[in-house]
């Protein structure tokens, strides 16, 4: 009963079977892990799609979204804190940033303190943006959340954050003292 002569049983394909309502108590074992990967690839996956459309109608990609929403959550951030956030190439990132700003979404300013900083913000055209795709993404995970009901979020967060490297854990809890 493999699927698509992959070998694999169709349960790992089959998004439209109902999951169970709890784990394996063997939720260690290969196939619990696969499942959750697959569900993170596509929960993730379906997620993003949800602002495609937009981004592209934009002429931009998921990686200009990213800086957006980063800048967004912490407005006069560094060009190097967003390297570090993004763990992308600085070519990478500076093309970001020359479409971004090229676009008239980010601004780029000299840091006060230190000359030779740049420190990002959205202007009211970028800020409106990141907002409208906020939106979507806001609708669709709290949809999820809404469906798994308020003691899964906390256990989702958990796994969730089980896969940051504690060594990246600072920079994540530095985004929730913003809020």
């Amino acid at each position: 009963m493999g699927c698509a002569g992959l070998g694999r049983p169709a349960r790992y394909v089959n998004m439209a079977v109902p999951p169970s309502s709890s784990a394996s108590p063997l939720f260690l074992r290969e196939p619990e892990i696969r499942r959750g990967v697959e569900l993170l690839y596509f929960g993730y996956s379906h997620l993003t799609r949800s602002i495609d459309a937009e981004l592209s109608a934009q002429g931009l990609g998921r990686a200009h979204h990213r800086a957006l929403y980063f800048i967004a959550r912490q407005p006069d951030m560094t060009v190097s804190d967003l390297l570090k956030l993004l763990a992308i190439t600085k070519q990478s990132l500076g093309r970001v940033l020359t479409d971004l700003s090229g676009r008239d979404l980010v601004e780029q300013r000299t840091g006060t303190s230190d000359r030779r900083q740049r420190l990002l913000r959205l202007t009211a055209e970028g800020a409106a943006l990141e907002a409208q795709l906020f939106d979507s993404l806001r609708e669709k995970l709290s949809a999820a959340y809404a469906q798994a009901g308020q003691g899964s979020v906390a256990g989702f967060w958990q796994v969730l954050e089980g896969l940051i490297p504690q060594s990246e854990r600072s920079r994540v809890a530095d985004l929730q003292r913003g809020d």
